[in-house]
């Protein structure tokens, strides 16, 4: 990222308050990116069928590192609100059984499949270069790698995903083929 504006790279990301400006606020953009990006729940980082039991007061508290919880019975409207479920439904975050998910997590960037981090980096560096030196073609270099990395990061998650455009419910509905939607 940082040579993507012409400044030589750290040597260690261990201590942040001891980098340099650029460095700090290349790595606070690399983290928001890469909340970003995956908050859109790829195949890598989310989990089908997972089973949250409430806890002694009832509530159902999430990990720290989930950014998303969908329930998968789709009569109830169960949202997350911070880390804990709620039901709009009952207006209630009390639970009295278990509840069926699919989880969508933050990794950690060495959980990250390659694909994912080079595009997160890309796109990263495209915003931290209009930040610090707002350059209209450097931002035009970086977005057309990013743009490629992109389509490479969505072939890999589709290859890994082995979906079908018959794993998709409006598509089986409107076809009428009555398939198990459960992904296991």
């Amino acid at each position: 990222m940082l040579g993507h504006i012409g400044e030589s790279p750290v040597d260690s990301i261990a201590t942040p308050s001891a980098l340099p400006i650029s460095a700090s606020t290349a790595l606070t953009i690399l983290d928001e990116v890469s909340r970003e990006v995956q908050s859109d729940g790829w195949h890598f980082n989310t989990e089908y069928d997972v089973t949250l039991s409430p806890n002694a007061s009832n509530n159902i508290v999430l990990a720290s590192d989930i950014i998303e919880a969908d329930v998968d019975d789709h009569s109830s409207d169960i949202v997350c609100r911070g880390l804990t479920l709620f039901n709009r439904k009952d207006n209630t975050s009390t639970f009295t059984s278990d509840i069926k998910v699919t989880l969508t997590r933050l990794l950690a960037w060495d959980s990250l499949p390659e694909p994912a981090r080079r595009y997160i980096t890309l796109r990263a560096a495209r915003i931290l270069q209009g930040r610090i030196v707002g350059s209209r073609e450097l931002e035009a270099l970086i977005a057309r790698d990013e743009y490629t990395a992109k389509a490479r990061l969505e072939e890999f998650d589709s290859k890994n995903a082995d979906r079908t455009i018959f794993d998709n419910f409006d598509t089986g509905a409107r076809i009428g083929i009555n398939r198990n939607y459960s992904i296991t």
